[in-house]
């Protein structure tokens, strides 16, 4: 008997089906695009000088999900759903922002990709935490590449970020 490829316990069911939707499945790793984007970015100098942050974190993300179109159907739980473009090419020009937000979070940020309807940039951070920066603020996703999808995918709202005086 085989087992039942169509389903995984990684993720919940409308998270899983949004993924397989947009091209994804369990092992999918595309390691020569993640590394085509890394060089990019490396090789990326604001005219100030500003560089990105590369590490694996953010590699490892671009290999799984890199380049997925993600447009989840349905309502939200508690926000409308975000369709995805997993590209890290959408912040090139935002090494500056993200180098000011990765020191004020101790840390370091590296794009991940864009919200779609709203061009929020997603990043991911060395430890593998997952934002998103807008108009109207820069927020918390989760601690992970999973749980990020699942927020975004599932409508559930995000933290705000605060600075502490």
């Amino acid at each position: 008997m085989h087992a039942d490829r169509t389903s995984s316990t990684r993720f919940s069911v409308p998270v899983d089906a949004a993924l397989r939707t947009a091209g994804w499945l369990p092992g999918r790793w595309d390691i020569k695009q993640a590394e085509i984007w890394a060089d990019t970015l490396r090789d990326h100098a604001s005219p100030a000088g500003h560089r990105h942050a590369v590490f694996p974190a953010a590699v490892e993300a671009w290999a799984e999900f890199g380049g997925l179109h993600i447009n989840p159907t349905g309502t939200g739980r508690q926000i409308a759903p975000a369709a995805l473009h997993i590209d890290p090419l959408h912040g090139l020009h935002l090494a500056r922002t993200l180098g000011d937000l990765g020191r004020a979070l101790d840390t370091e940020l590296c794009p991940l990709g864009a919200e779609t309807d709203t061009h929020s940039l997603l990043a991911i951070d060395a430890e593998g935490r997952v934002y998103t920066l807008d108009h109207t603020g820069d927020w918390y996703l989760g601690p992970d590449i999973d749980r990020a999808l699942t927020t975004l995918i599932t409508g559930l709202a995000p933290q705000r970020l605060t600075t502490q005086a």
